[in-house]
């Protein structure tokens, strides 16, 4: 068996050992809390990661992008052994087992650690004096959970654990060491959720597009202020990026007021989706998800400073008349249905109502001088069943100006039933 000990900085808050382990998950299934560290059994793993260095040198990576420290690790063919070595920079890395063991001082060990002014009395102060004892005596003298504890280390007799499970939703706390009265300043402490949520993500495999991140008031605010407060934060795409969760939660906070300072944070990510891990490619270009994933947080940050209003994002719709296949909404707007697509390009811009346009001897329309057709005509005839007057008796087509560009351009036809003027207009302009 190789068990791997991880061990967070000792000015760690516990929820950072909590990340660690969730994050440990990814990597195999036996995980488990041993005292401040995380032990992971990894003998399955190893051929599936490229051995141990490459499995070591991974979730060294990963813990680095989920903001977590590991001060110390190292390996072991029992978990205890492991938790002693990693908490002794200086014990040797080669060599049997049970020389390395004897090697170490007795703080190496929980169990030896309690009795240590004792032992040090008798002169035993390395694990491997301690194990030259006659066990009976001190067995005796001491308890036998330390002499379990000995041979738990050793590989001399087996070691239970009770696994770390994952549960279906993410939801942590954390109490203030202070009253913070001033919103931005709760991103600071929300940053360790955020990292416990996206190591838990990891394990998981999966990402979010919205969490909840909530406070409670201190109860000595006025009493017209409700005793909790929270904000909603969603993203464009499924994501568990600890940078560009935390950038954009910050922006919201940036706009926040606190009706009262607040002592407790809470975070939640009810909605987990599945996120693959996407394969690098060798040129970037408008496929490239790095490349998309930028945009989207840009935008998710243009969005919160600038106004939902103020982003948009163009929608198609199943409708005959072009004009009412796209629809502009607040970005990132709700996934729609799958539609056809129109059968020519939209404009960025409609111009509403449409603009007359000037007529040459061929009965060609004229914007700001002559126009060069690019495409078209496409024909419609619809809105009839929204009653009399609906009627769209319309020839589409692409102009292009010299001056202005590509203008979307149609000819009104006659018709008996509407009482539209026939002749050309201007009804949209391409970016």
């Amino acid at each position: 068996m190789r068990w791997l000990a991880l061990c967070c900085p000792p000015d760690a808050p516990a929820s950072d050992t909590d990340a660690l382990a969730w994050l440990a998950l990814s990597f195999t299934p036996r995980v488990a809390r041993l005292e401040e560290a995380v032990v992971a059994e990894v003998s399955a793993s190893l051929r599936l990661f490229g051995g141990a260095r490459a499995l070591r040198q991974q979730l060294q990576q990963r813990a680095e992008a989920a903001g977590l420290a590991i001060a110390a690790q190292a390996w072991a063919p029992t978990a205890l052994a492991a938790l002693a070595l990693a908490r002794s920079p200086d014990a040797p890395r080669q060599g049997r087992l049970a020389e390395r063991l004897d090697a170490l001082p007795l703080s190496a060990l929980s169990a030896a650690q309690a009795h240590h002014a004792m032992l040090a009395r008798l002169g035993c102060r390395q694990l491997g004096l301690l194990r030259r004892l006659p066990r009976p005596a001190l067995a005796k003298r001491f308890s036998p959970a330390l002499l379990a504890a000995l041979d738990q280390a050793y590989g001399e007799q087996p070691e239970a654990h009770e696994w770390l499970t994952l549960p279906e939703r993410f939801e942590a706390r954390l109490e203030l060491p202070w009253r913070v009265e001033h919103a931005p300043v709760l991103l600071n402490f929300a940053e360790t959720l955020l990292r416990q949520l996206c190591a838990f993500l990891a394990a998981r495999h999966a990402g979010v597009r919205a969490l909840r991140l909530a406070w409670q008031y201190d109860a000595m605010r006025p009493r017209d202020v409700a005793g909790n407060g929270e904000l909603s934060v969603a993203t464009a795409d499924t994501t568990r990026d600890l940078r560009r969760l935390s950038r954009l939660l910050g922006e919201h906070l940036a706009r926040t007021t606190l009706a009262a300072p607040a002592g407790e944070i809470r975070l939640v990510a009810d909605h987990l989706l599945p996120l693959a891990d996407g394969s690098a490619s060798l040129l970037p270009g408008p496929a490239d998800p790095a490349e998309r994933t930028t945009t989207n947080a840009l935008l998710e940050r243009l969005s919160v400073r600038l106004g939902a209003d103020r982003v948009r994002e163009g929608r198609l719709h199943e409708d005959h008349r072009l004009d009412r296949m796209q629809s502009w909404h607040p970005w990132p707007a709700p996934p729609a249905a799958a539609v056809r697509r129109p059968p020519g390009p939209q404009p960025t811009w409609r111009v509403e109502p449409p603009q007359p346009l000037r007529c040459d001897a061929q009965e060609q329309p004229l914007f700001a001088g002559p126009l060069a057709r690019i495409s078209g005509p496409h024909r419609i005839e619809a809105g009839w069943w929204e009653g009399p007057g609906s009627l769209q008796a319309r020839d589409y087509y692409v102009y292009r100006s010299a001056t202005r560009g590509l203008l979307w351009v149609y000819h009104e036809r006659l018709s008996s039933t509407t009482a539209a003027a026939s002749g050309w207009f201007l009804h949209g302009v391409f970016a």
